[in-house]
């Protein structure tokens, strides 16, 4: 492999294994994972590949195929959350993470490459926190379940990164299984992998790329997080994952902020849009999936308020063009929407899509199939020494 002959130029040896995470896309359940709810993403085939090796002198070498710049050299003893490490501060953050738990990490060299692309809402950040996480815990043999790495590189987002995301981006990347969507509670990480054969049934999911870059530590992605636990705690809940739809009415009224009121009404709809998706795979009746992934983009733009011009472009134009359904997915204010259509009309909503942009005078999407695929793994188990020159 490639990543092995770059790791062996830049730290003079093999690397003891390779590992990759993938990125994420969510079919419903949006804002809802910090609030004790319900989720159903899928992992991408694009993925983030790390090779690594231990070390046992307190140094951590990272290095990036992808990022200007060389080698980050730190010293794993001297690491602090927010010290503007970059794009380093992911996996930073999960060595970081891993210490704080008590586990012995005492250094590693560390070379990353990534399919996912970044800034497009597909969870490229969580993938690069749970390959590093994969690697250590194989490596160190620290014994951590998949439940317990996704958990640590939340920890590394929240607590070092400074970004206050729920569970769902790394839960994702840790154990969604190829042909399954995964129905995730958030509230006690239980979870079910519900098949989701689309090419069988006909059909097929667009990721529709708008190139809008998003950060979510920019502090509207923290806004919303603080306005819900706000709702809650005028509700009297620990979660709005507690209020029931049939209770909405009655709890919107207790409400006086208009901000708030939007924001619980967003989230309480959302998890029964949940199930609603749940009961209709199970059904067999995945078209009709469709509307309810429209009405979940008309809750995140009207009352959440997290889309764009472009997103809410992208839903328009391709249910125009005979989409099943629409909506943004990940945070939003930018990055990528979804698009449910029949295989056979695929291409035309996509061009449909793509002639909207450019007569919008908007740069061209990026659109590409979301096949449901495998969540982190172990490519190798490492390289003779002299071994690597000439794999690809």
């Amino acid at each position: 492999m490639r990543i092995a002959e770059d790791f062996a130029a830049l730290y003079g040896t093999a690397p003891e294994g390779i590992w990759e995470a993938p990125g994420r896309v969510n079919l419903i359940g949006e804002y809802t994972d910090f609030n004790g709810g319900f989720v159903m993403p899928l992992a991408l085939p694009h993925t983030a590949v790390a090779a690594v090796s231990r070390r046992t002198d307190g140094v951590l070498r990272l290095h990036s195929a992808d990022m200007d710049g060389g080698v980050v050299q730190l010293r794993v003893d001297e690491l602090a959350p927010l010290s503007g490490a970059g794009w380093a501060a992911y996996p930073v953050g999960v060595v970081w993470a891993l210490r704080e738990a008590g586990h012995a990490v005492t250094g590693a060299d560390i070379h990353l490459t990534s399919t996912v692309p970044t800034g497009a809402g597909l969870s490229s950040s969580a993938a690069l926190e749970v390959v590093t996480a994969l690697a250590l815990n194989d490596l160190y043999e620290l014994g951590l379940s998949r439940e317990q790495l996704a958990v640590t590189g939340q920890r590394a987002e929240n607590a070092f990164v400074g970004v206050p995301c729920g569970i769902m981006d790394q839960t994702a990347s840790a154990s969604c299984t190829d042909g399954h969507v995964l129905h995730l509670d958030t509230r006690d990480l239980s979870r079910r992998q519900i098949p989701f054969d689309l090419a069988g049934r006909g059909l097929r999911l667009l990721v529709v790329d708008t190139r809008v870059k998003h950060a979510l530590g920019d502090g509207a992605y923290a806004e919303r997080r603080a306005g819900c636990e706000a709702g809650a705690r005028a509700l009297g809940v620990r979660a709005l994952r507690e209020v029931a739809h049939v209770q909405l009415p009655d709890a919107l009224a207790c409400l006086s902020d208009e901000t708030v009121r939007r924001y619980v009404r967003h989230v309480v709809t959302d998890n029964h849009r949940v199930g609603q998706v749940v009961a209709l795979l199970d059904a067999g009746d995945v078209r009709a999936v469709g509307p309810v992934l429209t009405e979940g983009h008309s809750s995140l733009r009207d009352d959440l308020r997290v889309s764009c011009p472009e997103l809410d472009l992208v839903v328009a134009a391709a249910n125009a063009a005979g989409a099943l359904g629409a909506r943004m997915t990940g945070g939003g204010f930018g990055g990528s929407a979804i698009v449910l259509v029949e295989a056979a009309e695929a291409d035309m909503v996509a061009k449909s899509v793509t002639e909207a942009f450019s007569a919008a005078g908007y740069s061209a999407p990026r659109i590409f199939p979301a096949v449901p695929s495998a969540g982190a793994r172990r490519l190798t188990h490492g390289f003779a020494p002299g071994l690597t020159h000439g794999l690809k």
